[in-house]
């Protein structure tokens, strides 16, 4: 990750900060950092669940990578892999396609598992943890190392794991539960 020279004494600052790019950037500790592009694999994976979601929600609900999400500690945002959004979301990501602390949160976040050590830390603890923080319903950790989805409901403020999907099974999602999908549709 490259870091810029720019410097945000709050968010909100940060937010009327545009470089005239379409890069992606996390503030941490009011530094912005630039996000690498995501590998080939992670954008098959997300987009294979984009079109699943896209089938059953229609298009409007559901975001791609581009969805910025304000969360509390460090760093201050987060751009999941995929989102599916409330129907108020829609006009008010409208201008910018930023969910921030004060609005409802998302239904879902799914973040596909990047190689390495610090990702699959970064995807199973910290983020778990800020996601578990905003009150998002549902969290999936979608891996390719295992080929495995871990789905993590919010229950009484805390996400309980309601179970790790592998192979021919049905993926079980509490909010979404006339989605018909096989783990072995996203991998294969």
């Amino acid at each position: 990750m490259v870091q810029t020279k720019h410097r945000f004494a709050s968010f909100e600052e940060y937010l009327s900060y545009d470089d005239g790019t379409d890069n992606l950037y996390e503030l941490f500790n009011g530094e912005l950092v630039e996000m690498p592009p995501e590998s080939g694999i992670n954008v098959q994976i997300a987009t294979s669940l984009l079109i699943q979601f896209v089938s059953l929600l229609g298009y409007k609900r559901v975001r791609g990578h581009g969805l910025e999400l304000e969360v509390r500690g460090e760093p201050r945002n987060r751009y999941p892999d995929l989102t599916i959004i409330r129907e108020e979301h829609i006009q008010q990501l409208a201008n910018r396609n930023t969910i921030r602390l004060s609005m409802s949160p998302p239904l879902l976040v799914v973040e596909v598992v990047s190689p390495g050590e610090l990702q699959r830390d970064r995807d199973f603890i910290a983020k778990r943890l800020q996601y578990q923080d905003c009150g998002i319903p549902e969290y999936w950790i979608t891996d390719p190392q295992t080929k495995s989805i871990l789905v993590l409901e919010l229950i009484d403020g805390i996400y309980h794991e309601m179970g790790i999907f592998s192979g021919d099974d049905l993926v079980i999602s509490p909010q979404f539960n006339s989605l018909n999908l096989q783990t072995s549709q996203i991998f294969d």
